[in-house]
């Protein structure tokens, strides 16, 4: 059955709100860890997972790092406006060059209560850094269909990732019912986080502290980093009766030319994507490279763009060593150090995944495109694996445990 007939009905769970985590573990390593392989699932703790990862592994982690991008502006009547910073305007070459700008930037975001926002008004958020006071100010740009265009304004020395660290808040997930708090800046933040861009973390590093990754190069588990910045799309529901009528969310990746050859040389060990991001990344790899195979001069005159249903075409499939030769061929061609693109890929049952074969993540929400990754991932496993953590009290979503799955 092609993805597109699916209906996401097929994928629900009841997940009681007691079992979803509204605050992290005092330590990141106590988390549960459930291992699945070959139909068996154990239980343990993040602290050992080395245990369950061959010493000839390679991992790969998602080094972005959440911003603040909540912004709340309160109007001189005391009525408040939330500005929700999606990603940069399209103006922009990348999410990096973006969160440099001094002065000013224009970003596409989410706004709640637009409709007191008076056309003309700007608004104004004071703040302060020692005893410097500083101001940014926000107009309304334009409205497009699923968001707004907002242009930001401040005194020039600092950055925009500056002005978001001083004046914003952590965006939260929205089911975790609650305020953010001072801690979530740290919590909410993997212990390798480097590149701003996300605002949503990849949540399935958030267990990993400096010790775990000291267990791993103990064993001889090689790991290295890409960068995928998620957007608040993740959490988008599927409301269409089938995924033919859901528009998947795209995310830019960023991803090293040094990365890319030292993929190559460990594509026939186990590779294990820590977190779907990182999964998301790897594939699209794949599927880029195969896309220039086929036409070369596909991304000569614009950023590479994956498209959603692009792996379940009837199109030619290359084998993988040739996909990411392809892809450091072109980089060499444009004398690009890394390669930058966004990715809509929706990886679902039927999908065949051709990189990787162990995957560490959380427990998703029911009925949402990161489970359908999960049942791609195991199959149909991914009901006795979910009964099982539902029955044996594993914490769920972002703040909560999580689970080593390999491939069927």
């Amino acid at each position: 059955m092609h993805p597109q007939s699916l209906s996401i009905k097929d994928f629900n769970y009841l997940l009681p709100e007691e079992k979803i985590a509204f605050h992290p573990l005092e330590k990141r390593d106590d988390a549960k860890l459930l291992v699945y392989q070959e139909g068996v699932i154990r239980t343990d703790q993040y602290k050992n997972i080395a245990a369950y990862i061959p010493e000839n592994a390679f991992m790969i982690f998602n080094n972005t790092k959440v911003v603040e991008a909540r912004l709340l502006f309160q109007k001189e009547t005391g009525g408040m406006i939330e500005i929700f910073c999606l990603e940069p305007h399209e103006k922009y070459a990348d999410i990096t060059s973006a969160m440099n700008q001094t002065a000013s930037v224009e970003w596409l975001c989410l706004i709640g209560g637009v409709s007191k926002w008076k056309n003309g008004v700007t608004l104004t958020l004071p703040f302060y850094i020692g005893e410097t006071r500083y101001t940014l100010a926000a107009k309304f740009v334009e409205k497009r269909n699923d968001c707004f265009v907002v242009s930001l304004h401040w005194e020039a020395s600092l950055s925009f990732a500056e002005i978001l660290h001083h004046t914003g808040h952590v965006p939260l997930p929205p089911y975790i019912k609650r305020a953010d708090e001072q801690t979530d800046k740290s919590r909410y933040q993997t212990v390798f986080a480097r590149f701003d861009g996300s605002v949503a973390a990849p949540t399935a590093g958030l267990h990993f502290t400096n010790e775990v990754l000291h267990s791993l190069q103990q064993k001889g588990i090689s790991k290295n980093f890409v960068t995928l910045h998620v957007g608040a799309g993740t959490f988008k529901p599927v409301k269409a009766d089938s995924m033919l009528e859901h528009e998947m969310h795209s995310e830019f990746i960023e991803v090293e030319f040094s990365f890319i050859e030292t993929l190559l040389k460990n594509l026939y060990n186990p590779v294990v994507a820590v977190g779907t991001t990182s999964l998301r990344t790897l594939e699209s790899l794949y599927w880029l490279g195969n896309i220039l195979i086929e036409n070369p001069n596909a991304f000569d005159t614009a950023m590479p763009v994956l498209e959603q249903w692009i792996p379940y075409e009837d199109t030619p499939q290359h084998n993988t060593v040739q996909a990411l030769e392809a892809l450091l061929h072109f980089l060499q061609k444009h004398n690009h150090s890394k390669l930058l693109a966004k990715t809509q890929i929706i990886i679902a049952p039927e999908y065949t995944f051709k990189i990787v074969s162990g995957l560490v993540t959380n427990f998703h929400q029911p009925s949402s495109t990161l489970l359908l990754l999960v049942a791609a991932f195991i199959g149909d496993d991914w009901k006795k694996v979910y009964d099982y953590a539902l029955e044996n009290n594993f914490r769920f979503l972002s703040y909560g445990d999580g689970n080593l799955l390999w491939r069927n």
